[in-house]
């Protein structure tokens, strides 16, 4: 995709998100809670509020916090969220906070085990944890080489788990998350995935290339599109401490640039995107996705200067 393609695709993305919102995942007695954006989720007739809640949020906090934090995020019309058995202990503690609000939305779980044993295990525990009896959405976590996509489908993988819980109304919809184009388009190969969840970040776009092919081999299957780093700027140089205990990387400090990030994320197709594991970055996501807008060329170019010279968190 070329720089005028990519501006054109970018600008007409961006006008779905004046559509009006459309009710899903369950039914609920206050209509405000619908007053969030959402989007259709690929093939699927799942719509997610185009903002998600991030599991690491709630990891090593009191469980009145992870209560409370839960239920302003749903009372502002956030429905979707994430989690994983690697972010922390936060599974224990989302799954009591979420558990008033669980039929009324979206709960995507991950695995990062590639074999059938360690991928049944995880299931059931993480089935327990978030005291649900399904997932909407269940993943292949964070697949990053050719062999992660290769054992997670050999005999005896993983992927004998997913299809089988599907089978049995454990799981409603399969996807996976990567960090490698690689991984993300042999995984599109090999199966018909309902969802990719992967880093879409201006940086990362025009600086590491990575993010184009996967969206477009995405778009061409009509998944749901969901974003990770859309509001991440670069790494931490080595013996820098990290700005933010649950974040590896640096994000976006400044508002306005911010708010320019997101847009571009959610410009591209994207169902949804998931903001940075702090509350800080969190709220100003919901807030700054209330009204979102479409982006325009200038815009566009404004963020392409603004990475110049910005090391990526992903290359192709």
């Amino acid at each position: 995709m070329d720089r005028r393609q990519f501006i054109e695709t970018s600008v007409k993305g961006g006008a779905a998100l004046s559509l009006t919102p459309i009710l899903g995942c369950g039914e609920t007695k206050n209509m405000q809670e619908y007053a969030f954006p959402r989007r259709k989720l690929g093939k699927t007739d799942q719509m997610l509020s185009i903002i998600g809640f991030g599991g690491i949020l709630v990891d090593n906090v009191e469980q009145s916090v992870a209560n409370n934090l839960v239920a302003k995020a749903y009372e502002r019309g956030i429905i979707y969220f994430d989690v994983a058995p690697s972010y922390g202990n936060a599974q224990d503690q989302l799954g009591p906070a979420l558990e008033p609000y669980r039929k009324n939305c979206f709960l995507a779980c991950k695995t990062l085990e590639r074999g059938k044993d360690g991928a049944q295990r995880e299931l059931q525990e993480s089935l327990t944890k978030l005291k649900t009896d399904y997932f909407d959405l269940y993943q292949l976590h964070a697949i990053t080489t050719r062999e992660d996509v290769e054992q997670a489908f050999a005999p005896g993988g993983a992927m004998e788990v997913f299809i089988k819980a599907r089978e049995e109304g454990k799981v409603r919809f399969l996807g996976f998350s990567a960090h490698s184009e690689e991984a993300a388009l042999l995984a599109m190969e090999k199966f018909d995935f309902d969802t990719a969840l992967f880093p879409l970040n201006f940086v990362c776009w025009h600086q590491g290339k990575f993010g184009p092919g996967i969206l477009a081999k995405a778009r061409e299957k009509n998944m749901g599109i969901l974003a990770l780093k859309a509001m991440a700027f670069t790494g931490v140089p080595e013996g820098e401490e990290k700005p933010y205990q649950k974040l590896w990387y640096k994000p976006i400090e400044d508002d306005q640039i911010t708010r320019l990030s997101l847009r571009f994320t959610l410009a591209q197709g994207t169902t949804a995107a998931i903001p940075p594991g702090d509350t800080k970055f969190f709220w100003k996501a919901v807030d700054f996705a209330q009204d979102i807008s479409q982006i325009t060329e200038e815009e566009i170019r404004q963020l392409e200067g603004v990475s110049q010279n910005v090391q990526p968190l992903f290359s192709v």
